[in-house]
């Protein structure tokens, strides 16, 4: 079965011809629960995501801050497992009709096995992955499978990357660039920083590919901000605090919906 890197493309070049940034959500598997992960990624997607990266809770997540931190350590105390990353992809992709990609470390698909986890999540409507560290010169493999089964690869840059090396993860990518806003792990941050204007200017200049800007994005101010420069703005310690400051769950997922709503006026600059 084929996944769903042809939707992933038509979603972010029809976004692109309504004049705006897309807007990319991130929220973990298994947090709180396997379901109610479920709920608030259709919270986020029914609230105006128009793409969901689903985390792949690991326990050394190197590029993530303390709040994303604090929500994979309670899925994985939960005992979730990439059996249940894959029902998460399926069923939120099943409910919205939306692209659904998975970010993970590349060490659970080694362990798992590339051919293994690439036809289960070409299976589930899974759109693709987002590999922050994997090397692109170690990436063949993973890319030769990804490939054979209609999967997006999705690379991170980041604004110490010389034009010599962006030109080659440019290269090797699918889907979309992932722009790291600034040096360092994710969280919400007061301001998104110039680097990532001119880490995005660098990068389409070696790429037709949409350039999305990651790390630091919380609030619809900022989202506008971004989508002045950005193919993309992505979002996710600010869905994921939201749940971990909730008094309950409901409360939660009604904090996902408005945020989404608001960061989708956001991207398109009605701030």
């Amino acid at each position: 079965m084929s996944g769903n890197v042809r939707l992933l493309d038509d979603t972010l070049a029809a976004a692109k011809a309504e004049g705006r940034s897309a807007l990319i959500a991130y929220l973990p598997a298994g947090f709180p629960t396997v379901d109610g992960g479920i709920a608030a990624i259709r919270a986020a997607l029914d609230g105006g995501a128009d793409v969901v990266e689903v985390g792949l809770p690991h326990s050394d997540p190197v590029l993530d801050g303390p709040v994303i931190q604090t929500a994979d350590d309670i899925a994985l105390r939960g005992g979730v497992r990439i059996a249940d990353v894959m029902r998460t992809v399926r069923e939120a992709h099943a409910a919205t009709g939306k692209p659904i990609l998975v970010m993970t470390y590349w060490n659970p698909i080694d362990r798992y096995g590339v051919e293994r986890f690439t036809a289960e999540l070409a299976e589930a409507g899974g759109a693709g992955c987002i590999l922050p560290d994997l090397p692109v010169q170690e990436s063949a493999l993973w890319r030769e499978h990804a490939d054979k089964h209609g999967l997006a690869t999705v690379f991170v840059v980041a604004p110490s990357s010389k034009d010599a090396r962006l030109a080659e993860i440019t290269a090797a990518g699918s889907g979309f660039v992932y722009a790291a806003s600034l040096m360092g792990v994710t969280g919400t941050r007061a301001s998104v920083g110039a680097q990532a204007e001119e880490l995005v200017r660098r990068t389409r200049a070696t790429t037709d590919l949409p350039v999305c800007v990651g790390l630091g994005v919380s609030n619809a101010a900022q989202a506008a901000e971004v989508a002045g420069f950005a193919d993309g703005v992505i979002v996710g310690s600010a869905f994921v605090k939201l749940m971990l400051d909730a008094p309950d769950d409901a409360a939660g997922l009604e904090g996902v919906r408005a945020l989404a709503a608001d960061l989708a006026k956001g991207v398109r600059r009605q701030v």
